[in-house]
C-alpha cells in the first residue's frame, strides 16, 4: 500500500522559515516524481514545487526563490524548506504522486496524497 505520511508545519510569523517532510513507503521502485501543493482557506489547489526521480525540480510562480524541494533517497523522503514566508502562504500542504508530469491542481492529478499539513503565516 502507498502512503504518504507528512510532518512539519506549523504557526509562523511573516519572514519566517518552515521545513515539511513527506516520508514515502510502499512504492516497489522510486516514484517517477513527487510534488507539493497546497489549498488556501476557500480557494483552489495551487502547486508549489514538484522533483523528478533524476531530480530535477520546478516551482511554482509564486514560490519561486524562496522554496527548495529535496528528497533524502536513504529515508525515502521528501522536503520542502520554506523561507520568507509570508500571509499569502498560509494554507494546507499535501505532498502527492503526480499522475503525470508535476503540476497537480486538482484531486484528480494524483492518486496519493499525504495527509495535508498546516502551515499558517500570521504576524
Amino acid at each position: 500500500e502507498v502512503q504518504l505520511v507528512q510532518s512539519g508545519g506549523g504557526l509562523v510569523h511573516p519572514g519566517g522559515s518552515l521545513r515539511l517532510s513527506c516520508a514515502v513507503s510502499g512504492f516497489m521502485y522510486r516514484s517517477p516524481a513527487i510534488s507539493w501543493t497546497r489549498q488556501a482557506p476557500g480557494k483552489g489547489f495551487e502547486w508549489v514545487a514538484g522533483m523528478y526521480n533524476d531530480d530535477s525540480s520546478a516551482y511554482g510562480d509564486a514560490v519561486k526563490g524562496r522554496f527548495t524541494i529535496s528528497r533524502d533517497n536513504a529515508k525515502n523522503t521528501v522536503y520542502l524548506q520554506m523561507n520568507s514566508l509570508n500571509i499569502e502562504d498560509t494554507g494546507i500542504y499535501y505532498c502527492v504522486i503526480p499522475k503525470y508530469g508535476l503540476r497537480v491542481e486538482a484531486r484528480e492529478a494524483s492518486n496519493y496524497w499525504g495527509q495535508g499539513t498546516q502551515v499558517t503565516v500570521s504576524s
